[in-house]
């Protein structure tokens, strides 16, 4: 009889030796389209990553993404709370996500343009104007949800010979996926010709990986504006009301040079609005890129 007191003791003792549970703080997870190689994305956005949680003052961690379309699905799910979106990806986000902000934009972003290349071989030669005798070439773009290796070069295919692009071109869309994959093609001769961001060659032809005599620029396009970091609307509420302000402020205060690397514009960043895309927005609502 006089076990019992002590075997109601010690549940007792057990349970008030026991830590209240933790709760971990929230992430705020980012990701960025594939535009490019993907591993030096990571390299990239990780040292970002860092800066913004030290900054930000709360865990901020980088979510790689398999294509555009992915990005942009991550985003609508709100798996990412931000996005380095091209012009037309950051459209189809924020057209599905109610109260999604674009919020800055590489300083080069507000007027950026595509180049049109080609192969020595492919009896093509560089003009100023829109290079007509692409007409039955073979062609390839980037990932069909590109702003600059797709939706752009669609658009000047059409509005300068009033043709779709398999009409022009007389043979269904190739993709390639990325900038890089585009102008490595049309390298090899695969393809005629391409279209593909101007950073992505530019940046190609400094490394070596693009030779501008074998793979030249056959025409450069008007300019338009595109990238751009787009916020989720549930920041406001898992993070401050004030949250995406700061988030912006934090962005385009960076001067420091690796980190301009990090987020992809050496230039520097400049504040964003929704406005500011609003010409792509209407192209791709035109084109049926909005869903």
């Amino acid at each position: 009889m006089k076990l019992w007191p002590l075997l109601i003791f010690v549940p007792l003792l057990n349970s008030c030796s026991q830590e209240a549970p933790s709760t971990a703080p929230p992430v705020l997870y980012f990701t960025a389209i594939p535009d490019d190689n993907t591993t030096e994305l990571r390299q990239k956005f990780e040292p970002l990553a860092a800066h913004l949680s030290h900054e930000l003052g709360i865990p901020v961690r980088y979510l790689p993404t398999a294509s555009y379309a992915a990005s942009v699905e991550a985003f609508k799910n709100g798996d990412v709370q931000l996005a380095w979106f091209g012009g037309l990806t950051g459209a189809q986000a924020r057209a599905a996500v109610p109260g999604a902000q674009a919020i800055s934009q590489g300083k080069i972003d507000p007027e950026y343009k595509s180049y049109f290349i080609a192969h020595q071989d492919s009896g093509l030669q560089p003009g100023e104007d829109f290079p007509k005798i692409l007409q039955g070439k073979s062609f390839t773009f980037g990932s069909p949800s590109s702003t600059s290796g797709r939706l752009m070069p669609e658009h000047f295919i059409r509005t300068n010979t009033g043709k779709s692009p398999e009409d022009f071109f007389g043979q269904p869309n190739h993709y390639s996926g990325s900038h890089d994959k585009t102008a490595l093609l049309v390298q090899a001769g695969t393809f005629d010709s391409g279209a593909l961001s101007y950073k992505t060659y530019e940046k190609m032809v400094r490394k070596g990986a693009i030779d501008p005599k074998v793979c030249f620029i056959l025409w450069t396009t008007p300019t338009y504006p595109d990238y751009n970091w787009t916020v989720h609307p549930s920041v406001q509420n898992t993070f401050g009301e004030d949250f995406t302000e700061k988030l912006q402020g934090t962005l385009v205060s960076i001067t420091d040079k690796e980190l301009l690397h990090a987020v992809l514009r050496p230039e520097g960043l400049i504040p964003a609005t929704n406005q500011d895309f609003l010409p792509v927005h209407q192209l791709a609502q035109e084109l049926g890129f909005l869903r």
